[in-house]
């Protein structure tokens, strides 16, 4: 690999502290950016692009079906490539600043509603024993305080405050956050830590799958896809999806923003305004179905 692109990936691991995946990404992104670049120019030296090539780069994705929100990822990549490179010094001028990226529609959040929700949780969905309580708890777990999958799969059972009701996530870029939890969760976990000790000992990991072992994203994506199933007819059901009904909810019961965005974790409040869309449409249905003269 280019020893430029080798530094600049440490520095995104080890500095900026991003995770595998978004490593992964960048990684690829560059790839496949150097590739285009030798197939079609010949040229195997990232440090002497221009904006021309970069816009080629566009041009040719588009091209290939690619759409405007992917290629503003691999835009993204590119800018923070070539920041890195001004800064060791490596090249003086930032091509990226005459580059423009494309437009893309702006897209709502999908969200179940309060009563979708409600169906989700309730206890009779789920077998007794260990399984179905660790299925109630993990989807409880995501509606109740809106944490991110990665966050899920990380938590441990020293990172409970059953007294504060709160517990402590590891979000992005190791930024930690207390996220606080309902009564009703709080007795949850008491029942399922026991019944987990009871089955597999002491261990601080918090959900284990039936075998013991630390679970992983892909269960419980297949976990919460499998419940979701059950209560909603839309296509895209993950636990993002809880995340985002999470945000949704609290914003249609009045929560302030900068209040969601804190229990979110988000670093920018534009991150978070997105769920204000959801919480306008349901003002404006509200309006018109109320106002004599909407």
């Amino acid at each position: 690999m280019d020893p430029v692109k080798q530094r600049f990936l440490a520095y995104l691991e080890f500095e900026k502290r991003y995770s595998p995946h978004t490593v992964t990404a960048y990684r690829t992104d560059l790839d496949q950016f150097s590739n285009y670049l030798l197939n079609e120019y010949g040229k195997d030296d990232l440090t002497g692009v221009d904006h021309f090539l970069v816009r080629s780069w566009m041009v040719s994705l588009l091209g290939q079906g690619i759409g405007p929100r992917s290629i503003n990822r691999k835009l993204t990549t590119l800018k923070s490539f070539f920041r890195f490179l001004i800064r060791e010094g490596v090249v003086t001028a930032n091509p990226m600043k005459k580059v423009t990226s494309p437009k893309t529609a702006r897209k709502l959040p999908v969200f179940l509603d309060r009563e979708q929700a409600d169906h989700l949780l309730d206890p009779s969905n789920f077998e007794s024993g260990y399984s179905g309580l660790r299925d109630r708890l993990i989807l409880e777990c995501f509606y109740v305080t809106g944490i991110r999958l990665s966050e899920l799969t990380g938590l441990n059972e020293t990172d409970i405050d059953f007294r504060q009701e709160t517990i402590k996530v590891l979000g992005k870029r190791n930024k930690e956050r207390l996220v606080p939890f309902s009564s009703k969760m709080g007795c949850l976990l008491k029942e399922y830590i026991g019944m987990k000790r009871d089955i597999f000992g002491e261990t601080d990991t918090l959900f284990l799958t039936d075998r013991g072992k630390p679970a992983y994203p892909r269960m419980i994506g297949r976990i919460v896809t499998g419940y979701m199933g059950r209560v909603t007819t839309q296509a895209k059901r993950s636990p993002h999806v809880l995340r985002h009904t999470f945000a949704t909810h609290l914003l249609n019961n009045g929560a302030e923003l900068n209040a969601v965005k804190e229990l979110l974790g988000h670093a920018n409040l534009s991150a978070t305004q997105v769920y204000t869309h959801n919480t306008i449409e349901k003002l404006t249905r509200i309006y018109k179905q109320a106002h004599p003269k909407a």
